[in-house]
């Protein structure tokens, strides 16, 4: 089962934005890292609202992009954190 699958293409082209905005939020001293999930769902939500409408959908669509952000990226970062500490080894 893909991810993908559950969320609408229009949502797309959020997934990289919120991955952009999320890596300058963790640069950002005075954000929380906790909070930086939150923060990209809102944002997600928002835009996808303002984009194609406020709807049941919508929203459903906006957390799924926030959730398929922050999950690849946490692919990403635990492969490299996981192979780098396999060379150690």
């Amino acid at each position: 089962m893909n991810l993908l699958d559950f969320l609408n293409q229009n949502y797309y082209m959020l997934v990289p934005a919120l991955w952009v905005i999320g890596y300058a939020l963790k640069q950002t001293p005075k954000v929380p890292d906790w909070s930086i999930v939150w923060i990209l769902v809102i944002i997600s939500v928002f835009a996808g609202s303002l984009a194609f409408g406020f709807s049941f959908d919508g929203l459903l669509n906006g957390i799924v992009a926030a959730g398929v952000a922050v999950l690849g990226h946490q692919m990403i970062k635990q492969t490299i954190a996981g192979a780098y500490s396999n060379k150690k080894k």
